[in-house]
C-alpha cells in the first residue's frame, strides 16, 4: 500500500490517525517520510535556523528505588556506589556552567525514597540566589511523584513549592512508552502513563511547561508508538503543556534489559514519523547523545529545528554505553554543514544569539563524564 496519501495529508495539516501512524512505521520510505517531516518542519520554522541550548545536565544522585531494567545508571538505596552530591558540588557546577554563557541546567536522578521535599525547595532556593538567571529545567515526573509519596502532598503542591523555589521547567524523561504494556515489562515500579501525563498537565496548571519524550527499541509494537504519539498529542490539546518533543532510543549495554540497538534508520523514521503527528508541538529536539553527531546532522531534514543541549555533563546515557561528546564550537560545524544557521537560545526557546558565518563561540568546553 502506498503511503503517499498520508504524507499529503500530514503536509495539508491534516490530522494522522494511529492507523496512519502504523501504515508509516510498517513502509521502508523512511526517506519519503522524512522529506514530508522536513516539509511540516519549515511551516513551523520557515527560517533555516537551528537552534541550541548552553546547558549542563547535573545528576545530583544515584540512588533509585524504582529499579529500572534498562537504565545502567541507578544504584539501590544503601548501596556503596550511590551518591548524593553536595550543595557545593552542584553550585560549583552551576558556576562552571555560567562561565561558558550556559542559561539550562537539567537536574535529574534517581527517585531517592530519602530524600524530604525540603531538599529539592531548600536546593533550588539556594541556586536561585546565588544564580537568579539560570533557569532550572529540572526533576521527571517520576521524581516528582516520589516526592508527592515522601511529602503527603497533593501532585499540585509539591509542583507549586518547587515552583515558588525556583523550579521553571520540567524535563519529559521517563515517558519512555505510554503504553502500559511495555511499561510493565521494562520499570514495573515507574507508574503507569496514565501518572506521567497528569503530571506533565498540571506542570502547566501550575504556571510552568515541560517537554514531551519518547524511547523507542524496547521490543515495543508500532501500535505501542503510535499511542505514544497519540496520547502527547492529545495531553497538548488540552494544556500546551509542551515545548518540545524529544525522540531518542534505547541504549541496552550494561542494562538488565537485552535488545539489539535500534538502527539509525529506524530512528530517523520514528522522528519523522513523529513530526508528521504531533501537529501541535512547535520543536523537535535531535538525539545527537545517543546517535552521534552525524546522525544528528541529517536528523535536521527529518523534522528537527532543535541540536538539543551541549550537554556539558551526562551520566544515564552514557551508563549505558552511549558517549557521543560533541563540544560547542562542533555543533556550530554540524549544523553549518547541514546548510542551517545555528542559533544559541533559552529553554523556552527564544532566541539568544545568532551566529553569523564562520562566528564561533568565544568559550569552548567538551562534555565531560
Amino acid at each position: 500500500m502506498t503511503i503517499d496519501h498520508i504524507l499529503e495529508r500530514a503536509v495539508k495539516g491534516e490530522r494522522l490517525t494511529i492507523e496512519d501512524a502504523i501504515l508509516l512505521y510498517e513502509s521502508n520510505e523512511t526517506e519519503k517520510i522524512g522529506a514530508a517531516a522536513n516539509e511540516v518542519m519549515k511551516k513551523w520554522h520557515p527560517e533555516p535556523v537551528t537552534t541550541f541550548v548552553i546547558g549542563r545536565n547535573i545528576n545530583y544522585t544515584n540512588f533509585c528505588d524504582t529499579y529500572c531494567r534498562f537504565c545502567a545508571f541507578y544504584r539501590p538505596p544503601g548501596h556503596e556506589d550511590g551518591y548524593v552530591l553536595d550543595d557545593d558540588v552542584i553550585l560549583q557546577k552551576i558556576q562552571e556552567t555560567v562561565d561558558v554563557n550556559g542559561t539550562e541546567i537539567l537536574m535529574q536522578g534517581g527517585t531517592h525514597p530519602d530524600l524530604p521535599l525540603s531538599y529539592y525547595t531548600n536546593l533550588l532556593q539556594k541556586i536561585k540566589e546565588r544564580f537568579p538567571n539560570i533557569t532550572m529545567h529540572s526533576f521527571s515526573p517520576a521524581e516528582v511523584w516520589k516526592m508527592v509519596e515522601v511529602s503527603g502532598l497533593s501532585l499540585k503542591e509539591v509542583l507549586l513549592q518547587l515552583k515558588e523555589a525556583g523550579l521553571d521547567s520540567i524535563p519529559g524523561g521517563g515517558a519512555e512508552i505510554l503504553d502500559d504494556r511495555t511499561r510493565q515489562k521494562i520499570s514495573k515500579q515507574k507508574g503507569s502513563w496514565e501518572k506521567w501525563i497528569e503530571c506533565m498537565k498540571m506542570v502547566k496548571t501550575v504556571g510552568m511547561h515541560g517537554t514531551a519524550t519518547m524511547v523507542i527499541g524496547f521490543g515495543e509494537s508500532y501500535q505501542e508508538r503510535a499511542l505514544h504519539l497519540q496520547r502527547v498529542r492529545d495531553a497538548q490539546d488540552e494544556s500546551t503543556c509542551f515545548l518540545a518533543f524529544i525522540p531518542w532510543t534505547f541504549q541496552p549495554d550494561n542494562t538488565n534489559l537485552k535488545a539489539e540497538k535500534v538502527t539509525p534508520d529506524e530512528y530517523l523514521k520514528n522522528l519523522a514519523i513523529s513530526r508528521l503527528f504531533l501537529d501541535n508541538i512547535p520543536n523537535f529536539q535531535s538525539s545527537w547523545v545517543t546517535m552521534g553527531p552525524e546522525i544528528g546532522k541529517k536528523s535536521l531534514s527529518y523534522g528537527c529545528n532543535d541540536f538539543g543541549s551541549t550537554m556539558m555533563e551526562e551520566n544515564v546515557v552514557s551508563a549505558a554505553g552511549a558517549t557521543h561528546k560533541v563540544n560547542s564550537n562542533l555543533i556550530l560545524r554540524l549544523i553549518r554543514e547541514a546548510g542551517k544557521v545555528p542559533a544559541q537560545r533559552d529553554t523556552k526557546y527564544n532566541t539568544l544569539h545568532i551566529f553569523e558565518e564562520e562566528e564561533q563561540t568565544d568559550k569552548d568546553f567538551v562534555m565531560q563524564n
